[in-house]
């Protein structure tokens, strides 16, 4: 070390004491990146290590998914038990064809933003886009006074539903008798239809 000039000690090539404090500042900056690396890798293991392995499910809350629901046709009234509200399983028809929506509970179960389809045949409420009970008919609807473009939004709607979930059966209309599914049929491909 040298003399400074006014009588402090510095170091050679005039920097002082900075070396030091950038030396310090180095450390505290590689040390505040570990720690937000090892907090990010935690979270990581929260969100994901627990979903694996036993009882996964249960150690986050979540209810374990329910098994693959048996092939059968539903009147309205059978129907609407399937709310996720009275039974965890969550049905919803459309276009006369009736799909366990559970998977997709966020959207359909009673607290999601699509819960009133739930239960329910929400054909018209996805014709029409309307997300009220007005939408929604207590008796058996046919449909028949949507125009020509509510009609084809009702089978875009029911396409994407076969592409995203399992189809279970059919809506049946009034004193239409229920099929019986063989279990060749309730194995097969549930976006087959007749």
């Amino acid at each position: 070390m040298a003399d400074d000039g006014q009588g402090r000690p510095g170091t050679e090539g005039g920097r002082g004491g900075g070396g030091a404090i950038a030396a310090g500042g180095q450390m505290l900056l590689s040390v505040g990146l570990l720690a937000l690396a090892l907090l990010a890798a935690y979270r990581l293991y929260l969100r994901w290590g627990t979903r694996s392995g036993p009882g996964g499910a249960a150690r986050r809350g979540e209810a374990a998914p329910l098994p693959r629901m048996k092939r059968r046709d539903f009147s309205l009234e059978q129907l609407r038990e399937f709310d996720g509200a009275r039974n965890p399983r969550i049905l919803l028809a459309v276009n006369g064809k009736v799909f366990d929506v559970t998977k997709g509970s966020k959207f359909y179960g009673p607290e999601g933003p699509y819960g009133i389809f739930a239960g329910r045949d929400a054909s018209r409420g996805l014709a029409t886009f309307c997300l009220d009970k007005d939408a929604l008919r207590d008796e058996y609807d046919d449909l028949s006074d949507l125009n020509a473009v509510q009609m084809e939004s009702v089978r875009e709607w029911e396409m994407q539903f076969k592409e995203k979930y399992d189809y279970v059966g059919r809506l049946l209309k009034p004193g239409e008798e229920p099929s019986e599914y063989t279990d060749e049929e309730d194995t097969k491909d549930h976006t087959k239809q007749e």
